[in-house]
């Protein structure tokens, strides 16, 4: 890799471990291989995920093999990454499910042309017990009790399941599997990066270099995005929604979104911050990076038209004009909480429920906080769920 290569690498990073050694095999001519790996605990990428995949898409452009893998079998042990409590393991059903859409949103990003996707269930799930009884030799207990999360559920006597310490020694394989050049990630993921590094030596490999990327903070301002902590902004939902969400978000959160998703200048950033300790609303910087990033995942007139519907929605409390509307020739008598899943206004009814007692639903107005209440719709009734989804019966 050149200078100029390894300075774009670089930046916005947190932890960049042998670049001397990745620099070294890169002067060999060989294409790197560099890896990725995501368990497919929902079914969608989120921003978060962008952060990292942005990355790979540098290496990428520079003509180096892209390894992109779906932990099919670590999902089923379960991250206990950044985990209080034991996380739950997902079924073979629910893990093939999440992974169908992965693809469509990697190529957002990605050349899926020029990606290898691999499943590591084809390599961990033939492994031998003599095998892994190798591979845990080689490891101590208190090599694994140097994990954080351990550490502290440890001293809280929180329970700690004999299958949560295989994780870490399973996703660590992945790099053996493949001969990883270089494992990216999140800055949480570390430990394992660096206990594949051990694990590729014992091997008789050479070890992978290691890029770890800042956690991007979720729409709550506080944690890391998670799907499970429902403070993220999915990369394939509506402009509408992607939007709204981002319009959401505290005011510290406007640089670091701008930096980390719109790789925007030193200049850009420095300009923001100044603007807004003069006292200039942090409403239009937020209004401008939404846009922004709602283009760069769709189109830029859908972007255009989603700066519109808020505006017209949140800032002149009007109706937008767009409303989707439903044909109903008579007075009907419906579970609200039923309806608006059937009407996609929720994507599930425990989601309706949730939103229905936490006073996220109306009618014409009129909250409903009742999830299980019974109404009657007839022709006229506006119907708003959350704050950007409406639905008028005609």
């Amino acid at each position: 890799m050149t200078k100029e290569d390894c300075n774009a690498i670089q930046k916005n990073t947190v932890d960049f471990i042998g670049l001397e050694e990745l620099c070294k095999k890169a002067e060999l001519g060989k294409p790197l291989r560099i890896k990725y790996g995501a368990d497919p605990s929902a079914p969608d990428l989120h921003l978060g995920h962008y952060v990292p995949i942005y990355k790979l898409k540098q290496f990428q452009d520079m003509g180096h093999t892209i390894v992109f893998i779906i932990g099919d079998f670590t999902a089923s042990i379960g991250d206990p990454t950044g985990r209080s409590k034991v996380r739950k393991a997902l079924s073979h059903e629910q893990i093939k499910e999440n992974a169908k859409t992965y693809f469509e949103q990697v190529g957002k990003v990605l050349d899926l042309n020029q990606t290898e996707i691999r499943y590591n269930s084809e390599w961990s799930s033939v492994l031998t017990m003599d095998e892994l009884l190798k591979m845990m030799a080689h490891f101590t207990l208190s090599q694994i009790l140097e994990r954080d999360d351990f550490t502290k559920r440890f001293a809280s006597q929180t329970p700690i399941f004999m299958h949560e310490f295989m994780y870490p020694l399973m996703q660590a394989y992945d790099s053996v599997a493949i001969q990883a050049d270089l494992e990216l990630g999140g800055s949480d993921q570390l430990f394992n990066f660096l206990l594949a590094r051990e694990l590729q030596i014992f091997y008789g490999q050479k070890p992978q270099s290691i890029l770890t990327m800042p956690l991007l903070v979720g729409t709550d301002g506080v944690d890391k995005m998670s799907k499970s902590l429902g403070n993220y902004v999915g990369l394939t939902e509506d402009s509408i929604q992607m939007f709204g969400k981002l319009m959401s978000i505290p005011d510290p959160l406007i640089i670091p979104y701008h930096k980390l998703i719109l790789q925007s200048s030193e200049e850009t950033l420095e300009n923001i911050r100044v603007q807004i300790e003069q006292g200039h609303n942090p409403m239009d910087f937020k209004l401008d990076l939404a846009t922004r990033i709602t283009e760069k995942f769709h189109t830029f007139q859908e972007g255009q038209n989603a700066k519109e519907h808020f505006i017209t929605v949140h800032r002149k409390k009007e109706l937008p004009d767009d409303i989707p509307e439903f044909e109903l020739e008579n007075v009907l008598s419906v579970k609200i909480y039923e309806f608006i899943t059937t009407h996609d206004l929720t994507p599930t009814k425990s989601e309706a429920k949730r939103i229905i007692t936490g006073g996220g639903c109306s009618i014409n107005g009129e909250k409903i906080t009742d999830p299980l209440a019974e109404v009657q719709l007839q022709k006229g009734d506006i119907i708003k769920v959350g704050k950007r989804k409406f639905l008028k019966i005609v």
